[in-house]
């Protein structure tokens, strides 16, 4: 059935027998391709036959649908034309793992930073109605984890303020990563599990089916006393307050009563709320059995990376402060705060996909005499850049910011790789940034961060392998680590970048040369003993895994020119400011010459040029 579907048109002259075949074809393609190359499992099982009812009653790409997030989007990239390359998905050169419109015409958003749909949809639509406009249609759809980013409340005010046409299919599964976290989503959980509600509702929907032969107005108004009903047990209709119509909840797999909601939906000028309840990770024994995260996606913090050193060493200081408290934006599991979260419940504040508002509520929380930390990935951390700089490091508090998947991240793609953290956060004052090289130096790190009172302190950590090493191998405090002494070359490196830094020494020694080999370890403020021993050198050569412009090189190279006498050269080894590709991390580096390889040919060519 599957293989028959080439573009959304062939899905509309099948039956529903025909699509039940259907949906359970594609969930059991999609398990078997996320399996293999990784990716978002539970929310794409989830959203199965809402797709193919959207597809059915809207004509994409001419009507403009949103995801948010693009990651439950798999099911249409697979009904719009893509099932033949989608065994490619995440890999280098294949299907990215959000919409993507270099894929697609019916993709519109490369839309994997969660909350933004709403305000897509409103420009969207504000373009469609002016005279410029061809009347399109817009369609978004929200899950309910979204709607606990400040940014889609925002979103929603607009549209409702300027009565745009946009039908709003929110996707409410409960959840985010983890289970939803806000009031509204509380809100429409007591509504859609009120029994009283529940039973007027199925009252009022046989009645329908008694009365069908009256005609489709005679529906319409079942469908105003069903409203009525539901003002009648949740009086604070959010939606109806904003100036949205809100209609629902219905059934997320049905596919037949869908298509009637999107029709009527269709029929009305303004914004409709269209509220779908789904099932993540729906069809799939594992996810359903997951209490966590239904499989958000596949791969987990595993014994031996950065995040399982944070999460032993968070635990452990923790037993001992009282004051030590963590924070995640929606996303406990995947940061390593997990076991936290069931160790010390009370100590844990998970405030949905919020970052602004995690970072702000952290800086008060010190304020009044606590120890925050948050974690988050790097890629998310940029949406909190404001708030770091000025509410808390203008205030100078002492908020811990631990950052996953820094650097070049791999297969989730550009928007995914975690590359501006470094450049940003070392222009801003007071801050302390630390880049571990291993497992123990990041415990070391963190411990250190702990004793600092005095401003704000980033460690951030990639989503390699952390390497283990000895105590000997450990540094401490804000000084940088001479790993190897030599003469003719200095290799300053930050954080994972060590292992490349040393394979680049050894093999520099094959041409006579000797290395000196530094693990930065503070990125701000800089070691100035490691400055001072790299400016004894002939040639410099500086090593990160973030852009390379404004970057920790380039602070480097600003303070070798400042000191008295000749300088060295410096080469600055970095990603040039660009959007990097999805991939295997390793060859993502080695394409951009951050190896071994490119390093050395980088000495060698420096050490030819005329003085």
């Amino acid at each position: 059935m599957l293989e028959q579907i080439t573009c959304p048109a062939d899905l509309r002259r099948l039956s529903y027998d025909d699509l039940a075949a259907l949906s359970y074809e594609i969930r059991n393609f999609i398990v078997e391709t996320v399996q293999e190359n990784g990716g978002h499992l539970g929310s794409n099982l989830g959203v199965v036959e809402l797709t193919i009812a959207l597809h059915r009653t809207f004509d994409s790409p001419r009507d403009i649908m949103l995801w948010d997030t693009g990651h439950q989007a798999y099911v249409h990239k697979i009904l719009t034309g893509r099932l033949g390359g989608f065994k490619s998905l995440r890999k280098e050169g294949g299907l990215s793992g959000y919409p993507s419109q270099s894929e697609s015409e019916h993709d519109w958003i490369e839309n994997s930073h969660a909350s933004t749909a709403l305000s897509y949809a409103f420009g969207i639509a504000a373009a469609q109605a002016s005279q410029n406009g061809e009347g399109r249609r817009v369609i978004a759809v929200v899950g309910d984890g979204a709607l606990t980013g400040g940014m889609a409340f925002e979103g929603l005010n607009n549209l409702g303020h300027s009565g745009s046409n946009a039908i709003i299919v929110l996707n409410d599964n409960g959840r985010s990563y983890a289970p939803t976290v806000s009031l509204l989503s509380d809100s429409l959980k007591k509504l859609r599990n009120n029994p009283k509600y529940l039973e007027q509702q199925e009252k009022l929907e046989k009645k329908v089916k008694s009365l069908l032969p009256f005609g489709e107005s005679f529906e319409r108004a079942i469908d105003a006393a069903k409203a009525a009903v539901r003002e009648i047990w949740d009086p604070t209709s959010f939606f109806e307050n904003l100036g949205i119509r809100y209609n629902g909840p219905f059934d997320g797999h049905n596919i037949e009563a869908l298509e009637k909601a999107f029709r009527n939906a269709s029929g009305f000028d303004g914004p409709t709320v269209i509220h779908v309840l789904t099932e993540k990770g729906r069809g799939y024994g594992p996810a359903e059995n997951d209490p966590i995260k239904r499989l958000h996606d596949i791969g987990n913090p595993k014994p031996g990376s950065y995040t399982a050193a944070f999460t032993e060493i968070l635990i452990k200081e923790a037993e001992s402060r009282e004051d030590l408290v963590a924070i995640t934006a929606a996303m406990p599991d995947s940061t390593g705060l997990l076991p936290f979260s069931e160790r010390f419940p009370e100590r844990f504040f998970d405030v949905g996909i919020a970052e602004q508002h995690a970072t702000t509520a952290a800086a008060g929380m010190a304020m009044g005499g606590l120890r925050p930390v948050i974690a988050v990935y790097a890629t998310f951390l940029n949406r909190a850049f404001d708030q770091i700089n000025f509410d808390v490091a203008l205030h100078e508090q002492p908020v811990i910011f631990c950052i996953d998947r820094a650097g070049v991240t791999g297969p989730d793609g550009a928007s995914h790789h975690g590359l501006l953290d470094m450049m940003l956060l070392s222009k801003v004052p007071g801050m302390t940034m630390l880049a571990p090289s291993s497992y123990q130096e990041l415990q070391q790190m963190f411990s250190d961060a702990l004793e600092i009172t005095d401003g704000p302190i980033a460690i951030r950590y990639p989503r390699t392998p952390a390497r283990l090493v000895s105590e000997s191998e450990v540094g401490n405090g804000l000084k940088a680590r001479r790993v190897a002494e030599g003469n003719d070359v200095c290799i300053l490196s930050v954080g994972k970048m060590l292992s490349v830094a040393e394979e680049a020494s050894d093999l520099l020694s094959e041409h006579g040369l000797s290395s000196s080999v530094w693990d930065v370890r503070c990125v701000t403020p800089l070691d100035q003993e490691m400055i001072l021993n790299a400016h004894e050198h002939s040639v410099v050569v500086t090593i990160e895994d973030g852009i390379s412009e404004g970057g920790i090189g380039s602070t480097i190279s600003s303070q070798l020119r400042n000191l008295p006498g000749p300088s060295p050269k410096v080469h600055i080894l970095g990603v040039p400011i660009s959007f990097v590709k999805q991939g295997n991390p390793e060859d993502l580096l080695s394409s951009l010459g951050l190896d071994a390889v490119g390093l050395v040919e980088t000495v060698l060519a420096s050490l030819l040029e005329s003085p």
